[in-house]
C-alpha cells in the first residue's frame, strides 16, 4: 500500500519538530521540488529573523546584515554537506538514495533554522533590556557577551535538537549503528565546513570596536581552527 501523502505546508512544521520516524520517512520518500523548496525557505526565513534580533543590539545595518548573512551560511553548509554525506551514506551502511540523503540534511538545518526563529523574541527581549552600544565603554563589552553567549546557547540547542531528530530518523532507515556512524561523519562535515563560513562571514554581533560591514577586508584572511587554537592559547597563557 502506498504511503500517504504528505503534504510540504507551513502546517506540516509541527510534524517535523515531533520528528517521528515514520512521518520524516515518508517525507524524504516522497521528496520533490515543493518539499525543497519549503525547505529553503523556512530555513531562510527562521534563520533570519533569528539573525535580525541578534544583529539589532549593534544597529539596524546590523540586523539586516546578521539577518542575511546567518541564513546564507546554514544554506550553503547543508547544501555542501549534502553533496559529500550523500556519497559518505552508503559507504557508512546507510542505503538511501543520494536525493535522500541531500533531503535528509537539508531538513535538519530546517528544523534548527524552525528553532532559533522560535528564539528570536527571547533574544530581542535581551537586546531590549541591555545597555546600547558605545565604543570603549565596559558595559557595551559586557552586553556583547551577553549577546554572545545567548546567541551561541540557542544555536546548540537547536543543532542538537535537529540532529537527534536527524538520528530518529537515519535510526529508522538503517538500524543505530550505521545511523550513529553516519551521523557523526555528518556533524564532522557540517563542523568543518560551517565554521569556516561562519568565519568568512564575521561579525555577526556587532563588536563594539569594530565598524559594521557585510564582510570585513581580511575575510579570507586565517580559518576558523587557527582563531579556536589561539584563544585557547591564550586563555591557559594569558
Amino acid at each position: 500500500m502506498a504511503a500517504p501523502a504528505v503534504t510540504a505546508t507551513p502546517g506540516q512544521i509541527p510534524e517535523l519538530l515531533r520528528g517521528r520516524p515514520d512521518f520524516l520517512r515518508d517525507w524524504l520518500a516522497q521528496a520533490r521540488g515543493r518539499q525543497l523548496g519549503f525547505c529553503v525557505a523556512t530555513l531562510l526565513l527562521g534563520a533570519g529573523i533569528f539573525g535580525a534580533a541578534v544583529g539589532s543590539w549593534r544597529s539596524p545595518s546590523q540586523a539586516l546584515f546578521t539577518a542575511l548573512k546567518l541564513p546564507l551560511i546554514l544554506l550553503g553548509t547543508a547544501l555542501g554537506n549534502a553533496l559529500l554525506n550523500a556519497l559518505l551514506a552508503p559507504l557508512l551502511g546507510v542505503q538511501i538514495r543520494f536525493r535522500q540523503a541531500s533531503m535528509a540534511v537539508l531538513l535538519s538545518f530546517t528544523l534548527a533554522a524552525v528553532i532559533l526563529g522560535s528564539f528570536a523574541p527571547v533574544l530581542a527581549f535581551l537586546v531590549w533590556n541591555l545597555p546600547p552600544m558605545a565604543t570603549g565603554v565596559e558595559s557595551s563589552r559586557l552586553a556583547f557577551r551577553a549577546v554572545q553567549l545567548a546567541s551561541v546557547a540557542a544555536v546548540a540547542f537547536a543543532g542538537i535538537a535537529a540532529n537527534i531528530r536527524l538520528h530518529q530518523l537515519l535510526e529508522a532507515l538503517a538500524g543505530r549503528a550505521p545511523a550513529t556512524r553516519l551521523l557523526w561523519a555528518w556533524l564532522a562535515a557540517n563542523l568543518l565546513l560551517g565554521g569556516q563560513l561562519g568565519w568568512i562571514a564575521r561579525p555577526f554581533f556587532g563588536q563594539p570596536d569594530l565598524a559594521v560591514q557585510f564582510l570585513r577586508p581580511d575575510a579570507f584572511r586565517g580559518n576558523f581552527f587557527e582563531a579556536v587554537a589561539y584563544n585557547l592559547r591564550h586563555f591557559f597563557n594569558p
